[in-house]
């Protein structure tokens, strides 16, 4: 079966909830101090974990319209193995990665002492609320099977 039931069309409503809270997410993010290019590395993360494809091209694009490089996106998939993030990046980026795997080991005791000895309590929250929402939207793009075409 090609042809998906689109979310978004058919219940407009419930699309504008998770707009408001895409809304919200991005304004905890800006009263964090995160940067907006580093938010869409943290989004761009959870969606290569999800294999959205939509997502992943979307907060490519989004990224490198805001200034990040080309460089720490190619490496995003094998960050742990790079010198391109910062100890607080290093520590959002496997915060979002637990959130997005939370049924391999919930979110890891190890994990969160770790944001929480690297990040402010503001930051761990807007982390947590973008990581749920960027989640949110990959399952309504994947289960719809929003179109990806070059």
């Amino acid at each position: 079966m090609s042809e998906r039931i689109n979310l978004g069309k058919s219940a407009p409503a419930l699309y504008q909830a998770v707009m408001g809270l895409e809304k919200l997410s991005a304004e905890a993010v800006a009263s964090a101090n995160i940067p907006i290019g580093f938010a869409h590395l943290l989004r761009l993360r959870a969606s290569q974990l999800n294999q959205c494809a939509f997502c992943v091209r979307m907060h490519t694009r989004d990224a490198l319209s805001s200034g990040e490089s080309s460089d720490r996106i190619s490496v995003l998939p094998a960050w742990r193995e790079t010198e391109y993030f910062t100890e607080k990046e290093r520590s959002s980026l496997a915060l979002v990665e637990a959130i997005t795997l939370i049924s391999d080991g919930q979110v890891p005791d190890a994990v969160y002492e770790q944001v929480m000895a690297n990040l402010s309590k503001d930051e761990v929250s807007a982390i947590e609320w973008l990581s749920v929402v960027i989640n949110a939207w990959n399952r309504i793009a994947i289960s719809s099977r929003y179109p990806v075409k070059a």
